[in-house]
């Protein structure tokens, strides 16, 4: 048996990366899936985004362990989009079960000289694409009367202050924010509701020009002995499926009294003496 058997998860930013770990992780367990991406390429975003066939391969990899999927390109700025992507899932899946708003999107720039075009896009994505998405899905969860989970994908820079990132962090603090005020509306249904707080992972979102220029770096080489220096244990970073490893524990009935937390998945970044 699986720990997501009988389960429905939504899952958005699902094309690559964390977001393809979670949708291929909880199907490992059982769960079918609803995926959306929005599979095109944002102006203040400075490496490729994924693509329509991004998504298709997410899909092939979930229909290749036997469980259902339903893809839907949808950009988490849209409510309507999002509330389609819901119904579609649900008409055909029968259900939802769990929540994991993983779609974001990563910039750089002093806040200072930061055009505003590059703050307002982050913020639509991170932070209110983050509540778009529990718009369009908690009131399934609440009308269907059987309770859910909710996961939030934060940063360690929604416990901290990054430099050259202040758009990003206001943003994934503004995601604690979202989840402590949202632990007080939807508990009632019992819908548990926490948020995940990586370390860097190892995707396209680092792994990047402009994120080599930030750090002074210029190849893969010396980007890792620099992140090496941030996190705790001797790691430069976790990969994608640790990130879901935790988002699997929280949706599971493991945790099923657990709600308002901040988990950590960091290798000892948030704790490590300067």
């Amino acid at each position: 048996m699986g720990r997501m058997d009988g389960k429905v998860a939504f899952v958005t930013g699902a094309a690559r990366g964390q977001g393809r770990a979670h949708a291929l992780r909880l199907a490992e367990e059982g769960a079918d899936i609803i995926a959306v991406d929005i599979c095109d390429q944002l102006p203040s975003v400075p490496y490729p985004m994924a693509t329509p066939d991004d998504l298709a391969m997410t899909a092939k990899l979930v229909e290749e362990l036997d469980r259902r999927i339903v893809t839907r390109q949808a950009d988490v700025r849209d409510t309507a989009a999002l509330a389609a992507a819901v119904a579609e899932g649900v008409s055909e899946l029968g259900h939802l079960d769990v929540v994991i708003a993983n779609a974001g999107i990563a910039s750089m720039g002093a806040a200072w000289e930061m055009p505003d075009e590059t703050w307002q896009e982050m913020l639509d994505v991170n932070l209110t694409g983050t509540w778009r998405t529990c718009k369009a899905t908690i009131p399934t969860l609440i009308e269907q009367g059987t309770g859910g989970s909710i996961v939030l994908t934060s940063s360690v820079a929604g416990l901290s202050g990054f430099g050259m990132l202040a758009h990003y962090t206001a943003a994934k603090h503004g995601v604690v924010g979202l989840m402590r005020a949202l632990v007080n509306e939807v508990s009632s249904h019992n819908i548990r509701i926490n948020s995940v707080h990586p370390t860097s992972v190892n995707t396209d979102m680092i792994h990047n020009p402009a994120m080599y220029e930030l750090f002074g770096v210029s190849s893969g080489e010396e980007f890792s002995a620099v992140f090496k220096e941030f996190n705790a244990l001797p790691v430069d970073w976790v990969e994608p499926v640790d990130i879901a490893n935790a988002a699997l524990f929280l949706a599971s009935d493991e945790a099923r009294y657990i709600t308002g937390l901040t988990l950590y998945v960091d290798a000892g970044f948030l704790t490590k003496v300067p």
